[in-house]
């Protein structure tokens, strides 16, 4: 990741496909929490591959977070401080997620991360290759990101976002698992 992007959490790329993703994504997360109850579905879980072969690994759930500038990490941190019931939170957190936060796909970095549980065969598998591609497909619209991939540590921006969104479902989330950053190459990847 350049320095900045690690900094910053986002490539700052600008692309029209960058643009066209973010948007996609946002109303899909959206979607996923006022009609689903949160739960991942296809178009938050794409197919990994991994640079080298044409084989899935499986399928990933990726976090979508706020770049610096607009994190609310804060307040998923209260949110989950606020009770210790994970029935509780988890309703919170939904309405939370299903009201104005992804409104504004400019607020978002383009690095989307996704956790793995510690000493994961998968992670390692992944973070070894270095690239893979990301292929998203759902409500008629199909997404192959080329990405770089990067072992994000506890002091990463990015992952400390993508931790407190998920202990807000799973509160159980080890501190040693394994966060991994995918940052597109968006002059490569394209819309399918």
């Amino acid at each position: 990741m350049s320095s900045v992007a690690s900094l910053l959490g986002d490539s700052y790329t600008n692309h029209p496909l960058k643009e066209r993703f973010l948007k996609w994504q946002c109303h899909c997360r959206q979607l996923m929490m006022r009609d689903n109850m949160g739960r991942p579905d296809n178009s938050i879980m794409p197919d990994v591959l991994i640079e080298g072969s044409d084989e899935s690994m499986g399928a990933i759930i990726t976090i979508l977070n706020k770049l610096p500038g607009y994190s609310e990490t804060p307040e998923m941190l209260h949110m989950a401080r606020k009770t210790n019931d994970p029935a509780q939170r988890r309703n919170q957190a939904i309405q939370y997620f299903s009201a104005t936060y992804y409104q504004k796909h400019k607020q978002f970095s383009d690095i989307l991360t996704s956790t793995f549980p510690p000493n994961s065969p998968g992670a390692t598998k992944i973070r070894a290759a270095e690239n893979c591609r990301l292929i998203f497909s759902a409500y008629s619209q199909s997404f192959e990101l080329y990405c770089k991939v990067w072992m994000l540590t506890p002091k990463n921006l990015l992952n400390q976002s993508t931790m407190a969104h998920n202990r807000l479902f799973n509160p159980d989330l080890p501190n040693e698992t394994i966060v991994l950053g995918f940052e597109p190459d968006w002059a490569v990847s394209k819309e399918l």
